[in-house]
């Protein structure tokens, strides 16, 4: 077989080494793949597949992208799930002694791309990093765009449960799986069919605790892990010291901008799990997965980038302690106190780019000339943001002014160095500004041909010769010349080098201008080498303020969040509650923000919510489909957030009891990935919430047991009721939607129950929906008058309604008893319990494809000792 080229060798050198990598392999002005990588690029980019003589029979299958262009393509690769290395040339090839030297400068993979054009301005792009051990798991999740770092520390029976739940909070676009993660199915089969998240399984010695816990150390600055939080958590410490490796592979650079981390607990937020996060549309509307319609679209008012993911932050992570969300109240009211005032700042929050990311860049060294100029005019508008700020009243906003820094140093030093309106490229001049180095204003005046100095010389030597008609001129053949008429030849000086003849003219070159001419020619190439230098330290100076930059722009996005928080409250006449531990959630016409806002100038129809721990724990809601009880109920829930969030909410006035946890259970539809049907799915969800409620949750349960037949139905959804209402087992407060009036028995024989129906004005068949709650239960179903709303055809409706008649004639009365005594007996662990047990556990636990038949009969054999 032939011997490949040097530069193929080189190729296939650097290619070995990232296999897993599309490699963008610099050849001058492009950027080339070849062999498998442009098979797979020319397909996914729609590019022309090409060859290229690799010293074997076959060329080499070759594609490539213009080097200034290749962003965008990158962009698409990684939207698709591929990670892309950059191999840029590291020499000059014109001074190159050979094959021009070529080096990896940088890894980009979902989860970790800066770039603008890659990433939505209005969400994080979190890279995970999981590290699991049969105990406990310690759980990272870094945006390198924005510098933010979380970790947190999982154990115990819910680890499981809670790991998944932080995965649906945060949505990484890539997860790094090291220890027992690496092989938890559940979570992976969670991370990439649920998130659509890619995956990277890490080899062990990335977590290697001594090395983890230096590089933690060398990053954060800090050997003190009880300030850290990290103490006492070793999973935590290799999770992410697994991270930083990664990252470190990743982005050949110092990680500067990765300085601000938060070890949390789950104690600190509202938990919310995916499916609570979906069915309350928080973020995301459930059918189009739009923003609008959701809570997110509702209350986003900010004005800059950094403010609109903060917002989601805080919309995906409610407050628990009723003292950090009374501080956020005290701000929003000051900012209401004064329109004036909050429109000015407002208007100067408008103005501002997007610091974290821009400094992100600069830090990584992926900035240009419009990145620094862009962080320069969003400088320029800090004093007038901390004046306008400044007079308003209130700890935090007081806190908030404080911190912004002027950062006049780092203005000053950018404007200095760059031209208003700079080139995209650095790479080929013209952006210093005139005055900031006499080099470069040298180089630039001989690389325009110096016509001064071209003067001078002319000048001179029509003194020294005496020839009036004297000229210099230049050709690119020639280069710069001498040209005198024939007429004067005879006073040419004996140092005059003749270089050509014309009829009516002769060209000579002196040592001087030839000497001249090789500095102008060469001063353009230095020119721009040095103004890309030039570049480079103003680019390093300004990543030195890292912390700085950061630490204003996390003031203006709370800032930001605060304004719009504090202007949807006003335009919307929402009320600051209470938020207390009183367990008490009482809300007085309460609306629900989204749905009055969609229904556009229509009235919305207020309703009041009393939930506490003692006579109103569990409300039970009747009345037909469409006459609004899961608005009712989604309503409650949101206001509770809202309230937890520090925001003001849609009523005539509200006191929340601090909600630690909002369990919903609103409609399901078939998991056929899973083979799970309708009912499997509702009783999953209901299995998860009864394990996990606490008296401090909030339960939204809308009918259930409706997947089976009327009378398993009714006997799950009573079960489920008194469960929820029974202090010994949850005593959560409860709002419960259903059909099966029957259960509104239950208010006379479970402590805690109260009915409640949707108001429905009746005239003959024709019915009218008055969407307001009240107490007592519904009287009728209203189901074919319903149907008859929908348009179904008059003659279906006569039929069911005579069907109607014959059933309910001859239909057995059902009976609703109080309990007996044997719901005090003590549970039993089965394989049927909602709660799970000890079997449960153990099958989970089970690698049942790499069992032998032994270990099968063994395992069979200690399931069933647990159960007797």
């Amino acid at each position: 077989m032939a011997e490949l080229t040097p530069m193929m060798r080189q190729y296939f050198e650097i290619k070995n080494q990232y296999k897993d990598y599309i490699l963008f392999y610099r050849l001058g002005d492009f950027y080339e793949m070849f062999f498998e990588d442009a098979k797979l690029a020319s397909k996914e980019l729609e590019l022309t597949l090409t060859g290229r003589d690799c010293g074997q029979e076959e060329r080499a299958p070759m594609c490539g992208v213009p080097y200034h262009s290749a962003e965008a393509y990158i962009a698409r690769l990684v939207r698709k799930g591929y990670k892309v290395a950059i191999c840029e040339q590291m020499e000059d090839p014109k001074s190159a002694k050979g094959l021009v030297k070529r080096e990896i400068v940088r890894m980009i993979t979902p989860g970790t791309v800066i770039e603008a054009s890659m990433l939505d301005e209005s969400r994080n792009n979190f890279l995970a990093c999981i590290y699991q051990t049969a105990e406990d798991a310690g759980l990272c999740f870094a945006d390198i765009s924005t510098g933010e770092v979380f970790a947190t520390a999982l154990a115990g029976r819910e680890m499981q449960r809670e790991l998944l739940s932080e995965l649906g909070r945060f949505v990484p676009r890539e997860a790094l799986v090291g220890g027992a993660a690496a092989a938890n199915e559940e979570m992976l089969s969670f991370l990439r069919e649920r998130l659509a998240c890619n995956i990277e399984p890490m080899p062990e010695d990335a977590f290697e605790p001594s090395a983890a816990r230096s590089r933690i150390e060398e990053r954060f600055g800090t050997e003190d892990f009880d300030a850290a939080g990290l103490a006492g958590q070793p999973v935590l410490v290799q999770s992410l010291g697994g991270l930083l490796a990664y990252l470190t592979e990743t982005q050949k650079s110092s990680l500067a901008n990765l300085n601000t981390l938060e070890v949390y607990r789950q104690s600190q937020y509202m938990e919310l799990d995916l499916t609570a996060r979906r069915n309350l549309e928080l973020c995301e509307t459930m059918r189009t997965k739009e923003k609008r319609g959701t809570l997110l679209w509702v209350l986003d008012r900010t004005r800059t980038a950094m403010g609109a993911r903060l917002l989601r932050q805080w919309v995906e992570k409610p407050l628990l302690n009723p003292i950090y969300i009374k501080k956020r109240q005290d701000a929003i009211g000051a900012l209401l106190s004064d329109i004036v005032a909050r429109s000015a700042l407002t208007d100067e929050l408008k103005k501002i780019f997007d610091m974290e990311r821009l400094i992100g860049r600069i830090v990584y060294g992926t900035a240009n000339c419009r990145d620094l100029r862009a962080l320069f005019c969003t400088m320029e508008r800090l004093p007038a943001v901390r004046q306008a700020a400044g007079l308003f009243g209130g700890a935090l906003l007081r806190e908030l002014t404080g911190r912004i820094d002027l950062l006049q140093d780092v203005r000053m030093l950018i404007d200095a160095a760059l031209v208003e309106e700079p080139p995209v490229s650095v790479r080929e001049g013209g952006f210093i500004r005139p005055g900031y180095s006499a080099q470069v204003d040298e180089l630039r005046e001989l690389s325009s041909g110096g016509k001064g100095k071209i003067a001078e010389i002319e000048q001179r030597e029509r003194e020294r010769t005496g020839i009036k008609g004297l000229k210099i001129g230049y050709n690119r053949v020639f280069g710069y010349y001498i040209e005198v008429s024939r007429a004067n030849s005879d006073l040419v000086p004996e140092d005059y080098i003749r270089k050509q003849t014309l009829a009516n003219c002769e060209r000579y070159i002196t040592e001087e201008l030839k000497k001249y001419e090789n500095t102008v020619l060469g001063a353009q190439d230095k020119l721009t080498a040095l103004e890309y230098e030039l570049f480079c330290e103003l680019r390093e100076k300004t990543a030195e303020q890292v912390h700085r930059v950061q630490r204003t722009a996390q003031a203006l996005s709370n800032l930001d969040v605060l304004c719009a928080l504090a202007e949807v409250a006003q335009d919307y006449h929402y009320v600051c509650p209470d938020v207390d531990f009183s367990g008490r959630v009482d809300i007085r016409d309460g609306r629900h923000p989204v749905v009055e806002r969609m229904l556009e100038g229509n009235l919305f129809i207020p309703n009041d919510t009393v939930l506490d721990g003692a006579d109103n724990r569990v409300a039970i809601i009747t009345g037909p489909n469409m006459a609004g009880k899961s608005t009712y109920m989604r309503q409650v829930a949101l206001i509770a957030i809202l309230a937890q969030m520090g925001s003001y909410v849609p009523a005539a006035s509200a006191h929340i009891g601090v909600v630690d946890r909002v369990f919903t259970r609103v409609g399901a539809s078939d998991d056929l990935a899973s083979g799970q049907s309708t009912f499997m799915v509702e009783m999953t969800e209901v299995a998860d919430i009864l394990k996990n409620a606490t008296k401090n949750s909030l339960l939204i349960l809308d009918e259930i047991g409706r997947g089976t037949s009327t009378y398993d139905g009714m006997s799950i959804a009573r079960a489920v009721v008194e469960y929820a209402a029974d202090k010994k087992k949850i005593g959560a407060r409860t709002l419960f939607a259903t059909h099966y009036h029957e259960l509104t028995a239950l208010e006379e024989l479970v402590d805690g129950v109260k009915n409640y129906n949707i108001a429905v004005k009746k005239r003959g068949d024709d019915i009218t929906f008055l969407r307001k709650i009240v107490r007592g239960g519904a009287d009728d179903s209203y189901g074919i008058e319903v149907a008859k709303l929908a348009g179904v055809p008059g003659a279906v409706i006569r039929r069911a309604k005579r069907i109607l008649e014959d059933l309910e004639r001859d239909a057995p009365k059902i009976e609703v008893r109080a309990l007996t005594d044997d719901t005090d007996e003590a549970p039993q662990v089965t394989m049927t319990d909602l709660g799970g047990n000890q079997v449960a556990d153990r099958l989970r636990a089970l690698n049942v494809d790499t069992m032998t038949p032994i270990e099968a009969m063994n395992a069979l054999y200690e399931l069933k000792k647990l159960l007797s």
